[in-house]
């Protein structure tokens, strides 16, 4: 969050390091175009390796992505600052700028003083006489100075020696001058000073400075020193480097400096030295500075030589190789050892090795002969290895030299812990161990090893130790025991005096909290599951500093101690309680009624979740959780961020074991939202009584919510019967079909083993048959069995073929109609359009017909009445593992209806109807095969092991929790899969989303150059051809990969990129494909290699991450087999660590499939209804007996929310659902019951089931419609239809969408949201009427949204002339114009013209010519030139207006009111009307009949043919007297009926004849009518009565 909103980062070279070895932030890191490195001289230093890491990640990074990261280093001078340059890849003669000493702005005078006294008293005394000898020296000369001490007390105890010296020689007026401005202003600041000892020595002229002061008191003495008014300043080295203070004279006192990390006191580094003496002399004041460094005579020969430039700067990068080398393995960057010598050879290790062999343990001899030292490298990076395999945090394979991550390596990367440390706690880590034994093991890690006990401390600690709440069990001089008493006061806040003591518990308490943090992942890891709450809760401790058993409200900033302390004295009072309490009672709990009202705010905003769980057993080993979880706080920003993270975690019933565990992140945004997780758990043999779902915050302690999963009443699932077992048969020739022709449509020359056992029951029986496989194992060959058989024996004979997808009955269309299209006549082969008229007369003359589970349905609801669908004899379901997702209901219902059909025929002895049902391997093929009506000789189930080419499947997980930085870190393997596996034979790799696909293909496309060096493109491709395609492609990244030979694809492309891509591919000119998942049952191909980046994508609307549909997964894997060619297909599976266990059940296993058809009965028995199928309840519930729900009941009865599997439970469960639906029908109009349970369809339900649409969307548009509606509110109600509700909602889409709202013409209505696939709709609508470009996804969208919106407006203009309204039905029919147009109505009608822009309706409407062009029909009737005068339009643009102008409709229309003398009052009126087209007498002979009617409409998505309503209706009373649609070839009659108003008189109506698709060609003729008085009243009544 942070790194996304900045500039610039300002960091440690640490904490960079962590964010760049971490996956997770790779995403901002990316952005990064510029590194400084300030003081890089730090190499030197034990940070060093550091730096070398980050410096070589940084150059690789640029190498391998192609983008260039620019590199400053800043440092003190150094003697070798050449080889930090050539490690920093500088440029020598550009880049490299080197000032020695003598470019000081002020020179430096150096003096060394060497002390040989021994005492340390003595010593200090003597160090305090030479300071102060000095400093009166200094300020004589009216020169300030700085003494550097080594610890924060020393800075109070120098400056206070220094001032009693200078009392006793009554020196203090050098120091002050008395009753100078100097004492004035000291003395009136000496009042807001902190510091005790800052106080005392201040007014004297002396200050003191270490970062240990408040920040005011820091900031003060800084700007008092700088004004000249402190003239000694005793400080610490933070001086040094965080403030830029200079003064004439510095003097370091002593130059030893106590190391916490190594526990003992040790040299000051030289770097620290050089930083302090750069502080001496003041640039523009001084002409010279004085350094003055005091050290032990022994150490003076180091110091002379350091500051005079002889030390070169070593590398460090040995001692911490192994953990440098496991953060880079956990990153991808290196994968083998040869990598990593690779890796080496960036560092400025290898730079020094170059030039100091002798140095780095290479003798001479050794250097010769290997002058890169790769040997070297190799021996480093081998044994770096070993040592990490030993500490099991990587798998090293000697043989080829391959290394790969653990979870353990991955967490020491993560929170920066060394391999000794991982490999001691998986040593001793055990799942039931307590706080103590946890802080034992703490205070043993080999971050702590160097900290001792010092006499000094040993009563001090004696003292802790009896403070502590934990008990010490070995003696407080043990380090171990140090350790833990501190760690232990540091939580329990304990006040400190030693400084040395200090220094060790800060030094402590900062690994503590990412040490705690590693030991709980390791126990979650390991799934132990009282040790993760512990560790955590440990983690949660160290950073708020409180204990479990203080008040969780410490938690927060602003509680005052003394409150807190009141709240842990009320014990009695559980904190779950807390919540119950209002505002008056928690005051007086405290005792402080005015803090009543805060606490009250504060524990309502403690995180707090409610849980709830809907749980169905899958089979009998897997249980699917849907976990709700509802935010019951106040999420506020300032204290909660933006985002809380929770931990899931199952639990086994003695809360022992982890059974899974995922994270859940709360965002700011969705705080008021309920969520939903949904996740799988395995269900233990034998059944436990119950399981516990934990959520656990992962920020604070206390805040936990559990819920128990009760096993009692869990019913499991029936068992399984084993697949059908594959023979080992001779495999069959293709002869064995017998004729000729049906032999020539094969171009192999024998069947698979599956096809050859099926062979018979297919080809020489009649019976009906389930064959259940893998995807890939050729199933459609034994699907054309049965067509063969058919078309052999059976001359009428009929076959649908049905599949869920409209992409797959696209394919086999085009694969059949060309193959069988050869041997049967034309029109025999078709595929339906999914509108009735059409379709039927398709289906009239076809053999085979191809379609997708819903037109079948549309076309089939009415099979009594249709002759074509009675005559049906062969039905193939294709892809039946359907039936479980979201197409399943459809094609349940269908197969049930097929199957009832088959039983009807069977009993009037006519044709029999034969089924075939095609799927992937299922667990209940038993229950399918019998459903469908299948024996159990025709049931054929294999295995999904049972392929006809094997398929060898690897998966690799990654746990970063991110979704985006999880496909970062994805990218580098996917890389390394299409090297290892394919090895030059064609690979797809499936990625989430569009963007994936090509961020994915740019990133193989720059490993490939900067790893090999070279293209993906074979030897033997003609280069220079592809680049000739790839310049005819649309899309720049798209020309840019294909010349490398990788191409990507995706659904918004252009039908001829599209095909030009494939074509690629197929030439094996393309070696590699990326698609996203969304069309892989688009993309018809296979490969060697299938990749399978990720397996979740974002679903907008529940605003999560889901899993791909399994089918869609068992689909992409299929691909992954070349028959002919492959011995074996390989697939590589990369997913979250979570999922990988339930992925690996699941495609091995085979599916088990349940029926959804219980959430969509509603509109299926709408359509029953209204087809009088179902005319009562016991129609309804033999209905339901016909579908595969009612086999599965039994089977899985607790998946259906069933207690029981007795009779009773079944039918009391079926009466329920069915009576609900019937009920819900009813409410919404559709149906009528009555009393006796008889159902009619109402007009609504008729104009639902007509129509195919729902039946939610009737009912919303009947409510919703009034008789003053304006197209602005059809629109509205229109894109809140059902149909739209599963719009998909893609990451980031909310913000698009907002973006395109705020540039409409017409807003939005106020309760719009942008995350509702609705609004979504209403945005999309809008932008095609306004012309608004979208980026490609969403014109995918749009076109979905098009496609059923001109489907929906015919049922809204059906509800509104039911209600007799006019002006509605009118507005309806407008939108329907606009819809096929992409047109606003107020728009010029001249825009609907294609090429023509708003420049050109302009010159238009400013023609100057006899008659004004005011429609199409004008444009056509201008001269040539005239005409090309205003258009000004190329030849081929002029073309298309040719077209559309002559395809505009010309009707005549003709009305006649029948008996026009004889109309009397309330009796029926009839219009007689036709429509005429007229067509030139020039073209009478060239019009083609059936190309009549067809929509010219550059915008609309598919074609589309023209209809007409005529409306007869009253203006004055905005009242619809009758309406009709018909669709217009030639010539069309209809006659309107309606009855004739009341009240007799003179009426004036109008005729409308509306398009459906053109605006601008509506007309509307006056249609007067008079009505005579009618009969008397008894009259009326006798003849009411016949006609009754």
């Amino acid at each position: 969050q942070q790194i996304s909103e900045t500039q610039m980062i300002v960091t440690t070279p640490e904490k960079w390091d962590i964010v760049t070895r971490q996956g997770e932030g790779r995403a901002y890191t990316q952005l990064v175009r510029l590194v400084i490195i300030d003081e890089i001289h730090l190499l030197h230093d034990d940070r060093g390796p550091v730096l070398e890491s980050i410096v070589a990640r940084v150059i690789r990074q640029v190498e391998t992505t192609a983008e260039p990261i620019r590199l400053v280093g800043l440092s003190a001078t150094l003697p070798n600052y050449a080889d930090v340059a050539t490690f920093l890849r500088v440029n020598p003669k550009k880049g490299m700028f080197f000032f020695d000493h003598s470019y000081r702005p002020v020179p430096l005078q150096m003096q060394y003083i060497g002390i040989t006294e021994r005492n340390a008293f003595r010593r200090f005394q003597l160090q305090n006489e030479i300071c102060y000898e000095k400093a009166t020296m200094q300020r004589r000369n009216g020169n300030q100075m700085l003494i550097f001490v080594h610890s924060r007390a020393e800075t109070g105890k120098t400056a206070k020696a220094l001032r009693d010296l200078a009392m006793e020689n009554d020196q203090l007026s050098l120091f002050v001058k008395e009753g100078g401005a100097t004492q004035e202003i000291l003395r009136e600041e000496l009042g807001s000073v902190k510091n005790a000892d800052l106080k005392e020595v201040l007014s004297y002229g002396f200050a003191i400075h270490h970062a240990g002061m408040a920040r005011a008191d820091r900031e003060l003495v800084e700007d008092l020193f700088a004004d000249g008014h402190i003239g000694v300043l005793c400080c610490t080295a933070t001086l040094a480097w965080g403030v830029n203070l200079p003064a004439h004279a510095v003097i370091i006192k002593g130059t030893q400096i106590y190391d916490p990390s190594k526990g003992r006191w040790a040299e000051l580094s030289p770097l620290d030295v050089l930083q302090m003496l750069g502080r001496a002399g003041r640039p523009q004041y001084d002409t010279e500075g004085e350094g003055i460094i005091m050290t032990a005579h022994s150490e003076l020969q180091y110091y002379l030589s350091l500051t005079n430039l002889q030390l070169p700067v070593e590398s460090q990068m040995i001692k911490t190789l192994p953990d440098h080398l496991n953060a880079e393995i956990v990153l991808g960057t290196i994968q083998t050892v040869s990598e990593a010598v690779e890796w080496l050879s960036y560092t400025f290790l290898y730079v020094r090795m170059l030039k100091n062999p002798n140095l780095y343990g290479i003798s001479d001899k050794a250097a010769k002969e290997d002058p890169t030292l790769k040997h070297r490298r190799m021996d480093l990076a081998h044994t770096a290895a070993c040592m990490l395999e030993r500490s099991h945090l990587i798998r090293y394979d000697r043989r080829s030299g391959a290394l790969q991550s653990t979870p353990l390596g991955r967490i020491a990367s993560q929170y920066y812990i060394s391999h000794s440390s991982m490999a001691m706690y998986s040593r001793h880590l055990r799942p039931n161990m307590a706080d103590i034994d946890l802080l034992r093991l703490f205070s043993m890690s080999g971050e702590f090893t160097h900290i001792t006990v010092r006499e000094e401390e040993k009563l001090e600690l004696s003292k802790l130790a009896t403070r502590v709440p934990i008990p010490v069990k070995e003696s407080p001089n043990e380090p171990s025991a140090k350790i833990n008493i501190l760690l232990q006061a540091y939580i329990s806040r304990l006040k400190l005096d030693g400084f040395a003591l200090v220094s060790d518990m800060a030094f402590i308490q900062q690994s503590a909290a990412r040490i705690m943090r590693a030991l709980f992942e390791i126990s979650l890891r390991r799934g132990w599951s009282s040790l993760s709450k512990l560790t955590l809760a440990f983690a949660n401790m160290v950073s708020y500093r409180i204990w479990r058993s203080q008040s969780p409200l410490r938690q927060f900033k602003n509680v005052p101690e003394i409150v807190a302390r009141k709240l842990e004295r009320k014990s009695d009072i559980e904190w779950a309680r807390y919540a119950d309490l209002n505002p008056s009672d928690l005051g007086e709990l405290v005792g402080v009624p005015k803090m009543g009202r805060t606490l009250h705010k504060l524990v309502h905003q403690f995180p707090k979740l409610e849980l709830s769980a809907h749980i169905q057993p899958i089979t009998r080993s897997t249980l699917r959780v849907e976990l709700n979880l509802v935010p019951d706080f106040e999420f506020d920003i300032n204290i909660h961020g933006y985002v809380q993270l929770f931990h899931i975690i199952v639990e086994d019933v003695n809360g022992e074991n982890i059974l899974h565990h995922e994270m859940f992140l709360l965002k700011n945004t969705g705080s008021e939202d309920e969520h939903t997780v949904v996740f799988t758990v395995n269900i233990l043999d034998p059944l436990p009584p119950s399981y516990f779902i934990r959520v656990i915050a992962d920020r604070w302690l206390h805040s936990e919510a559990v819920l128990p999963i009760s096993f009692n009443k869990m019913i499991l699932p029936a068992k399984f019967y084993p697949p059908t077992e594959l023979l080992d048969l001779q495999p069959l020739p293709i002869s064995v079909l017998g004729e000729s022709a049906l032999v020539k449509l094969y171009n192999f020359n024998e069947f698979n083993p599956i096809q050859t056992q099926t062979f018979h029951h297919l080809f020489k029986t009649d019976k009906n048959c389930l064959l259940c496989a893998p995807s890939g194992s050729g199933k459609s060959a034994c699907a054309e069995f049965a067509i063969m058989r058919m078309l052999v024996n059976d001359p009428q004979g009929k076959c649908v073929y049905i599949a869920p997808k409209e992409e797959t009955a696209l394919h086999t269309y085009k694969d059949w109609s060309a193959r069988f299209g050869s041997i049967l006549r034309s029109g025999q082969v078709v595929q339906l359009t999914g509108e009735v008229a059409p379709d039927l007369k398709l289906i009239g003359e076809a053999k085979i017909i191809v379609c997708t589970a819903k037109q079948w349905d549309v076309i089939s609801r009415r099979w009594r009445q249709r002759r074509a669908v009675q005559a049906v004899t062969l039905f193939i379901a294709d892809d039946l593992h359907f039936l479980g997702g979201n197409v399943g209901p459809v094609m349940e219902v269908i197969i049930s209806r097929m199957r009832f059909i088959s039983t009807q025929k069977q009993q009037k002895q006519e044709s029999q109807l034969r089924m075939i049902g095609l799927s992937a391997s299922l667990a209940n093929a038993r229950e399918v095969g019998e459903w469908m009506g299948v024996s159990s000789k025709g049931l054929f189930n294999f295995s999904p092991k049972v392929r006809p080419i094997p398929l060898e499947i690897y998966f690799h997980a990654f746990d970063q929790s991110n979704f985006a930085s999880r496909l970062m870190a994805m990218g580098k393997p996917v890389y390394n899969a299409v090297m290892r596996h394919s090895d030059s034979k064609p690979s797809i790799i499936f990625v989430p989303s569009r963007r994936q696909a090509q961020l994915t293909a740019i990133d193989l496309m720059t490993y490939r150059q900067s790893i090999e060096g070279d293209t993906f493109l074979s030897k033997d491709v003609d280069a220079d051809g592809i680049a000739k395609i790839a310049s005819t492609l649309r899309e720049p990244a798209l020309q840019q990969v294909t010349t490398s030979g990788i191409s990507f694809l995706h659904d918004g492309m252009m039908e001829d990129d599209w095909e030009a891509i494939l074509g690629l591919y197929r030439d094996g000119a393309i070696n590699v494909l990326v698609c996203p998942v969304d069309i892989c049952w688009k993309v018809k191909i296979v490969s060697h290699l299938v990749v399978i980046m990720g397996t979740e994508t974002f679903d907008g609307r529940e605003r999560r991450y889901v899993d791909y549909p399994i089918a869609d997964l068992l689909h992409m894997m299929g691909m992954a087999s070349r028959q002919g060619i492959d011995s074996s297909g390989k697939c590589v599976i990369m997913c979250h660590i979570p999922k990988k266990e339930h992925l690996k059940k699941l495609l091995y296993d085979p599916l088990p499939i349940e029926s959804h058809i219980d959430h969509y009965l509603h509109d299926h028995f709408n359509s029953e209804i209204v087809t009088k199928t179902i005319s009562c309840m016991q129609d309804a519930v033999d209905y339901i007996t016909w579908t595969l729900l009612y086999r599965r009941l039994s089977k899985n009865p607790n998946y259906y929310n069933l207690q029981g599997t007795s009779n009773v439970h079944l039918s009391e469960h079926i009466s329920d659902m069915v009576e609900t639906v019937l009920g819900d029908l009813e409410a919404s109009k559709c149906c009528q019951l009555t009393d006796d349970g008889d159902v009619s369809p109402l007009n609504l339900g008729m104009i639902a089931a007509y129509y195919y649409v729902q039946y939610e969307t009737i009912e919303l548009i009947a409510a919703s419609l009034t008789a003053k509606t304006k197209v602005r509110g059809i629109l509205e109600i229109l894109s809140h239809a059902s149909e739209f509700s599963n719009l998909p909602i893609r990451q980031g889409e909310e913000k698009a969408l907002k973006i395109l709202a705020r540039n409409l013409p017409q807003n939005l209505p106020e309760s719009a949201q942008f995350q509702d696939p609705r609004t979504k709709a209403l945005v999309l609508l809008h932008c095609h009427f306004s012309r608004k470009a979208l980026s490609t996804d969403l014109r995918t969208d749009q076109k979905r949204v098009l496609c059923d919106s001109i489907n929906l407006i015919p049922a809204i203009v059906d509800v509104i002339s039911s209600n007799g309204w006019l002006k509605p039905a009118l507005a309806a029919m407008e939108l329907s114009q606009m819809v096929v147009q992409g047109l606003w109505n107020k728009d010029n009608i001249l825009m609907q013209i294609p090429h023509f822009t708003k420049e050109i309706v302009q010159r238009c409407e400013a023609y100057e010519g006899e008659e004004p062009i005011e429609s199409v029909f004008d444009i056509l009737t201008l001269d040539d030139d005239v005409r090309n005068d205003l258009l000004r339009l190329p030849d081929e643009k002029m073309a298309d207006v040719a077209v559309f102008c002559n395809n505009y409709p010309n009707i005549e229309v003709a009305f006649d009111v029948q008996d026009a003398d004889d109309i009397t009052a309330s009796d029926p009126v009839q219009i007689a009307v036709t429509l005429e087209r007229e067509v030139d007498d020039d073209d009478e002979d060239e019009i083609d009949e059936s190309e009549m009617g067809k929509v010219a409409a550059s915008l609309f998505p598919k074609e589309k043919r023209e209809g007409w309503w005529i409306v007869v209706g009253d203006t004055k009373t905005n009242s619809l007297l009758s309406l009709k649609r018909v669709n217009l070839l030639r010539k069309q009659k209809a006659v309107l009926e309606f009855m004739a108003p009341d009240e007799p008189g003179d009426y004036n109506l109008t005729l409308f004849c509306m398009s459906d698709s053109y605006l601008g060609c509506d007309q509307e003729y006056s249609v007067p009518i008079s009505v005579a008085v009618g009969d008397s009243d008894d009259d009326e009544s006798s003849s009411g009565g016949e006609s009754k």
